[in-house]
């Protein structure tokens, strides 16, 4: 009981042994279990505790009327938790993707079919787009970014949240399947809404002219309402990968930092390395999902800006054999070096922004539920 209450608080395990602390893999992911419930960045997951007879000193109810925060933080229910996450993630979000549009906007152009015969490397890629369009060209289609990535952060880090609490509370779950069931699950919410972001933003990188309004209205125009999820299967089979790799080594990550420093939540330093780390190692993998994918987006159908990009793929495994048929292995690493960089960056500046918004919004909604609390004074 002690320890359960301890480890839901944050506060150290009243272990008969103090001194001796886990070394060994499988006791981080046991350490992991306990810190991925405690404040500020994680979901609370342990069910609500109540002071015994048996209880320490300070957990046991004082004369003060008012709940105390921990108590608070403790019985907030899932779906609060959830939409804590999604609020924090929708601001996280739209900070970060719109940080790292350049960025992305040349992955894409390195990416886009006919790509190595315009431009050297993606340093080339810079000086041209800067040539052609000025700083306004690296933020191509971004108002379509800002609205999208705020609703698929929103909604994906609001799932995470979700299946870490949910799954925690099953009894027998592995602790160490958390992280990449939540983290899937989360993807698999968010593609339906990212996918048609993505889609609007990546033709207008490839050149597509027009706002982005007007992109989306020509793509129902030729497509139909199915033309905007054009890739989708390659978008899931890309994010689905990413999105537990990332996801699940920023978690275990964490974790070992965490058993390391004995804290209840990481410093931003911590969080920022811990999240580029994370970031870098799922890009590098998946980078030649990715490719196909935005062959798959960029595919146009009579207005392409120059006729190199003017193809169209038939699917994902048609995509793949044309790749390997006109460029080889190495067309499947097309954009790697900014793709890696991209990851790296938005998985720092997205984790930091994501638990400090959620961080801020937390502390904001438990001082005003503890108010609201408040009984009125004893008769």
């Amino acid at each position: 009981m002690e320890a359960r209450i301890s480890s839901s608080l944050g506060l150290p395990s009243p272990n008969p042994n103090p001194h001796r602390h886990p070394t060994d893999f499988p006791s981080i992911l046991n350490h992991f279990a306990a810190t991925a419930t405690n404040p500020p960045f994680a979901s609370t997951t342990a069910t609500a505790t109540y002071p015994t007879a048996h209880s320490p000193q300070w957990i046991r109810p004082t004369s003060k009327p008012a709940p105390k925060p921990q108590t608070l933080l403790k019985n907030l229910t899932v779906v609060e938790r959830a939409l804590i996450g999604a609020a924090g993630g929708g601001i996280a979000g739209a900070f970060t993707y719109v940080c790292l549009h350049p960025l992305d906007t040349i992955k894409t152009k390195m990416q886009t079919k006919g790509a190595s015969q315009i431009y050297k490397n993606a340093l080339d890629a810079v000086v041209k787009t800067f040539q052609q369009n000025g700083i306004l060209g690296f933020y191509s289609g971004v108002s379509a970014v800002i609205v999208g990535s705020t609703a698929s952060s929103a909604v994906y880090f609001g799932t995470c949240e979700f299946g870490k609490s949910f799954l925690s509370k099953i009894e027998g779950f592995p602790s160490v399947l958390i992280p990449p069931s939540a983290g899937a699950m989360g993807n698999i919410m968010s593609s339906a809404i990212m996918v048609p972001k993505e889609l609007i933003t990546q033709r207008m990188q490839a050149g597509a002219k027009g706002r982005s309004w007007q992109v989306l209205a020509k793509i129902l125009e030729k497509d139909g309402f199915l033309g905007l999820y054009a890739g989708y299967s390659a978008t899931l089979l890309r994010n689905l990968p990413a999105g537990v790799l990332s996801y699940s080594s920023f978690e275990y990550l964490k974790a070992a930092v965490l058993n390391t420093t004995k804290m209840s939540h990481l410093e931003p330093v911590q969080s920022v390395l811990c999240g580029a780390l994370a970031g870098a190692i799922s890009a590098s993998i998946t980078t030649p999902l990715d490719v196909v994918k935005t062959r798959l987006m960029t595919q146009v159908h009579g207005d392409a800006v120059n006729k190199a990009a003017a193809v169209v793929y038939g699917g994902v495994s048609a995509t793949v054999k044309q790749i390997l048929k006109e460029e080889g292995w190495v067309g499947l690493t097309r954009g790697m070096g900014p793709r890696v960089l991209h990851s790296a960056c938005f998985s720092a500046l997205g984790y930091f922004a994501f638990e400090t918004a959620r961080l801020t919004i937390l502390q904001q909604y438990l001082r005003q539920k503890e108010l609201s609390e408040v009984p009125a004074s004893p008769s």
